[in-house]
């Protein structure tokens, strides 16, 4: 088989462009869309003006690739929490939750209170449809648990448990001051979850 010799060169592109990207989220994050400068990214990624204009050229398409990108790293990350064989349930949820929100708590600037506001206006539904891939998932695996014997009897199924543990880590999200303590909080939450399944047995 012929090697593409343009292959080591899409990879280095590649990698420059994920270099960028995750200098671009630290600075987003720190000071919010309005007050981050494609400058200030390049500073972060030590590249040049030029070389960061070369990839992107503009804010606004840095800032949806960036979205898009944190998106998607982060729910590829829970997915493979909540696919994690050999570990229970309920471990697999707090990581998924904590690989999909609590890596966001502490993180965020004083100056960052436009970004979801912005994030909104910038990016349309991306964030909706991962936000739905998500729920979809913590609802399959809930559904494939012995748990939701007990919750079909109150009439309650794995998609309102799901979006309902989801809106529970979301609050955490903006309320916590670290990710220990979102991890902490958000355990609790899983474990009143359960809470029923530990009586039937």
């Amino acid at each position: 088989m012929a090697v593409d010799p343009k292959t080591p060169a899409k990879g280095a592109d590649d990698a420059r462009r994920r270099k960028l990207l995750e200098a671009s989220l630290g600075v987003f994050s720190r000071f919010g869309y309005r007050k981050a400068s494609m400058e200030e990214v390049a500073r972060a990624a030590d590249v040049s003006r030029q070389g960061l204009y070369l990839h992107f050229a503009t804010k606004e398409e840095l800032f949806r690739a960036a979205v898009e990108y944190a998106l998607g790293t982060h729910l590829e990350a829970a997915l493979a929490a909540l696919a994690e064989v050999g570990r229970p349930l309920e471990a697999r949820l707090v990581a998924a939750l904590d690989e999909w929100l609590g890596r966001y708590v502490g993180h965020l600037g004083a100056d960052a209170s436009d970004l979801s506001e912005t994030s909104g206006s910038l990016t349309g539904t991306l964030k909706a449809e991962h936000e739905a891939r998500f729920e979809k998932a913590v609802a399959r695996a809930l559904t494939d648990s012995p748990l939701m014997a007990v919750y079909a009897s109150a009439g309650l199924t794995a998609p309102q448990l799901a979006r309902t543990l989801h809106a529970t880590a979301r609050g955490w999200k903006h309320t916590c001051t670290s990710r220990e303590s979102f991890i902490e909080h958000i355990t609790v939450a899983v474990r009143m979850l359960f809470a029923p399944l530990r009586r039937v047995r």
